[in-house]
């Protein structure tokens, strides 16, 4: 399903191991992976890092190396990742529960809205609780989660839907829909505005997740013949392009089925450089966004911060989404240089409060 020429499956890099490992790991049948053993040591910290262990032990366990040693990490996370599921499951369900008693039904995303479409539970990692509020309910759906008993520090509570930023919150909570989890019902985005958020996230983010572009290829080929592609490429043109593109990555690079839509002849045409950049930011392990110090830090203590403003230097595909541009062939480094002095500009505007 890949086109030819581009690096999908060719294992001369890390990046490229990596993508025919993941290639087509999260359908209920997928292939065995053919990987020799010294291959797959080598890549071992990328999928542990990743979030991909498991989806790499859905493959392994239909090849030869099953029993084998080095099978064994991906093994137990899958194990992990089915316990851990359960207790996340719970969480969901007890969010839900204290936010509807505040009179706020949230929309959940990302995580437990997308692993629901995995064969197994086991495959895909729980990660946070992303709930999205109306902006005006943010404050009141804060102060309910922070009182309550239960420790909150998986939820990622939204003011708002950045990432569908040209969709009215109210016609999107409108398209969105109740599914049973345990013993209520969440609810979560309809399927063209979550596959749409699961795109743009992954971009802003500057793709460094393989797992988010399998996420991407179960929402695209769990769709129902009903899906809307009209209303998916609606809004502004430009969002919805990433969005193509981001489903063209998908497809080249893991070789996401995208069939029957109207996005064939876009991932014909992607940039160039689109599909190296991806594999090349596959083959880094560095903190996620949130998870890094935050610049202030350095003030009191400058001890590292040439490190952390490396890290924080954007790979073309964030840079672009960041500074709002498009995908074509032009060079990457304007928006890198632009999205990097106006990160700075928002630091340096900070800079009193700090102080004090």
């Amino acid at each position: 399903m890949s086109t030819p020429g581009l690096p999908v499956g060719t294992p001369e890099t890390h990046g490229g191991l990596l993508a025919s490992t993941l290639a087509g790991s999260w359908r209920r049948h997928p292939s065995a992976v053919d990987i020799p053993v010294e291959r797959l040591k080598g890549i071992e910290p990328l999928l542990l890092h990743s979030g991909t262990a498991g989806l790499c032990w859905g493959r392994l366990r239909k090849s030869p190396l099953k029993s084998s040693s080095s099978a064994h990490p991906f093994h137990q996370t899958y194990r992990l990742q089915t316990l851990h599921a359960e207790i996340y499951d719970r969480q969901i369900e007890e969010a839900f529960r204290i936010l509807r008693a505040s009179g706020i039904d949230p929309i959940l995303g990302k995580g437990w809205a997308v692993a629901r479409h995995y064969p197994e539970r086991g495959l895909r990692p729980s990660g946070d609780i992303d709930l999205y509020v109306h902006p005006e309910q943010h404050a009141m759906a804060t102060a309910a989660l922070q009182g309550s008993s239960a420790p909150w520090d998986r939820v990622d509570l939204h003011s708002g839907i950045s990432h569908l930023r040209d969709r009215a919150f109210g016609d999107v909570y409108d398209r969105s829909q109740l599914v049973h989890l345990g013993n209520t019902e969440v609810r979560v985005f309809g399927p063209e505005d979550h596959l749409k958020l699961l795109c743009i996230h992954t971009l802003g983010h500057g793709a460094w997740r393989p797992l988010w572009f399998c996420d991407i290829s179960v929402a695209l080929e769990s769709r129902s013949p009903d899906f809307d592609w009209e209303y998916f490429l609606s809004g502004a043109p430009r969002r919805s392009d990433w969005a193509a593109c981001a489903i063209g990555l998908a497809h080249h690079l893991l070789g996401a089925d995208i069939d029957g839509t109207p996005l064939v002849n876009r991932t014909r045409q992607l940039p160039r450089w689109l599909v190296p950049t991806a594999l090349r930011q596959w083959e880094e392990i560095k903190t996620p966004h949130g998870r890094r110090t935050p610049m202030a830090a350095y003030l009191k203590s400058p001890t590292g911060i040439l490190q952390a403003l490396l890290l924080r230097w954007p790979n073309g595909i964030e840079a672009t989404v960041r500074v709002g541009g498009p995908f074509n062939e032009m060079p990457r480094l304007p928006f890198q240089v632009g999205e990097c002095v106006a990160r700075s500009a928002r630091f340096i505007a900070t800079l009193p409060k700090l102080l004090k």
